[in-house]
């Protein structure tokens, strides 16, 4: 996907002479967590609407508060997965451009970049979602996929969805097909599987197990 073809250019960044109130009027009309700031034509960072609501007096200039100023941003060559983390990293709705000379020249939005995501076969394709876990250190995604496509299944993504302590949280999106062998090679592999599925007949096996166990022990 490229993304240069996202390369929004319509807002024209702040100056560090700014003023407080022009950046304020500016916030009004864009409904952005940031602006770029530039100085001399060289990208300078992006200031948070937030930032400026909390400016006093209005006449102040941008140049008192410099401290304020967030120095992200993301390159024109970078790929739309890269720009799209940037976006969750610096919890913004606006992105920063740079060429190669550190120079600005736009921006992206993150609607953009997420309509983006949905058309991957990720979240468009029909498939099962599969979310297991297993200590930080003993995971890895060879080892997944080679589990998944043993099954027969085709894996159209994966990413690491959480970290508790030392145990990852993996959630894999894999083609329909019969799961529960799938599930069960997880399982040797010492994965925890953390959703439930209707048929999953392991679980259903020491569901009866356990029930025989307990009418046992109370003959």
């Amino acid at each position: 996907m490229q993304t240069i073809n996202y390369i929004l250019k319509d807002i024209v960044p702040f100056e560090l002479n700014v003023e407080v109130l022009e950046m304020k009027e500016t916030f009004e009309m864009f409904p952005f967590s940031h602006l770029p700031v530039v100085d001399d034509k060289l990208f300078y960072g992006a200031i948070a609407h937030e930032e400026v609501e909390m400016m006093r007096p209005d006449k102040q200039k941008l140049n008192e508060f410099k401290h304020q100023i967030q120095p992200f941003y993301v390159t024109e060559n970078m790929n739309w997965f890269e720009v799209l983390q940037n976006f969750a990293t610096h919890n913004t709705n606006l992105m920063p451009i740079l060429n190669s000379e550190k120079e600005y020249i736009g921006y992206y939005e993150l609607d953009d970049f997420l309509n983006l995501f949905k058309c991957t076969p990720f979240l468009h394709e029909e498939g099962v979602i599969l979310v297991v876990s297993k200590n930080i250190k003993d995971y890895s995604f060879s080892e997944i996929s080679q589990i998944v496509e043993s099954n027969n299944a085709t894996l159209f993504g994966a990413f690491v969805s959480m970290i508790d302590a030392d145990v990852a949280h993996i959630t894999l999106k894999l083609s329909l097909h019969d799961i529960n062998n799938t599930l069960h090679s997880f399982r040797r592999y010492n994965y925890e599987i953390l959703n439930e599925f209707e048929k999953d007949k392991y679980l259903e096996e020491l569901n009866d197990r356990s029930n025989y166990l307990q009418k046992y022990l109370n003959i």
